[in-house]
């Protein structure tokens, strides 16, 4: 009896990795051309300028686009995000753009997309690579340079500090591409410099309030740093409440630099409280319409469609203002 129990279980294994294998072979499932499409966003969350926006650019794109948007809001948890887009694969939506909160939890539902015959474009954030693969699980990343974001923030500091400093670092939500990528270009480009040392590194998920807490419990702790670098601009604006709190000077005593662009932080370096902020360009509505457009008719999309971004600094920071978001 456990004999043919065994065997059965085999067969079962078997044909679940051949599906499995079959599956992954196959190419990312096809957008037929038509006048109108039924489109699902899975944004992440809505807790900063950066994210309203975002959605605000795909809100104002649909109706020049002809989609008719579905959306969902994670509110920060990638398992209420994997439920929102199972439940766009239950409304038989066309096409889903999604903002994946973590690289690796949101592959299943993009497997699941694909079983089910829907296209996924990933938006500002990517998938893990080592799972799911643009091109074959889904159709490409839409995105800045993680890498090079942080690259330049590094860049700048370095030129600003003279080379030395003591920086803290606040991370973005851990498990994220942009938290992972952004620490990897400016950790690997400070490492280079003997003068300057990360001397505490944490999450504040992306949030402005986190970023301030865990600033002020990063201050008692290391009261010599000099310097802060920030995933986001929102982080930033946390760890300068923080640091003014603390009864040091922003600009002065500790010099801050950041990621995204934000209204608030251009602000920042005008009143002299951050130094520079790589923009991060949160406005995916038409490249997401265009890169949707060319997938149906049949172009080759490559794997990652690249954004390009921006630099502030007190040399043009006012002069974007008007425009930040």
């Amino acid at each position: 009896m456990m004999r043919v129990r065994s065997a059965g279980l085999a067969v079962l294994v078997a044909s679940f990795a051949l599906a499995t294998a079959s599956a992954m072979a196959d190419g990312v499932p096809k957008l037929p051309q038509k006048s109108s499409y039924k489109v699902g966003f899975a944004q992440t969350e809505s807790n900063n300028p950066w994210r309203i926006a975002e959605t605000q650019s795909l809100k104002d794109i649909a109706g020049k686009c002809g989609w008719t948007l579905v959306y969902t809001d994670a509110a920060g948890s990638a398992s209420k995000q994997v439920a929102d887009v199972q439940s766009m694969i239950a409304q038989k939506v066309d096409l889903i753009v999604l903002a994946p909160r973590e690289e690796k939890p949101l592959v299943p539902a993009v497997m699941a997309a694909k079983k089910a015959g829907i296209p996924v474009i990933a938006i500002d954030r990517d998938l893990d690579q080592s799972v799911a693969k643009p091109g074959r699980d889904y159709v490409t990343f839409i995105g800045s340079d993680f890498v090079d974001q942080g690259h330049r923030a590094a860049e700048w500091l370095i030129k600003a500090t003279g080379g030395k400093g003591k920086i803290i670092e606040l991370e973005g939500t851990t498990g994220s591409s942009p938290a992972n990528n952004r620490k990897k270009g400016f950790d690997d480009t400070v490492k280079k410099q003997p003068g300057m040392q990360i001397i505490a590194s944490q999450d504040g998920d992306f949030a402005r309030d986190k970023g301030r807490q865990v600033m002020e419990s990063l201050l008692q702790a290391h009261p010599d740093v000099t310097a802060v670098y920030a995933h986001n601009d929102e982080m930033a604006m946390g760890a300068i409440a923080a640091l003014e709190a603390a009864g040091k000077k922003p600009g002065k005593d500790v010099i801050v630099v950041s990621i995204d662009g934000t209204k608030d932080a251009l602000q920042a370096i005008i009143d002299g409280k951050l130094g520079a902020t790589v923009q991060s360009s949160p406005f995916f509505g038409p490249i997401s319409c265009k890169t949707a457009q060319e997938y149906a008719a049949g172009k080759k999309i490559p794997a990652w469609v690249k954004v390009s971004d921006m630099f502030f600094d007190k040399s043009n920071a006012k002069e974007n203002l008007a425009n930040a978001f």
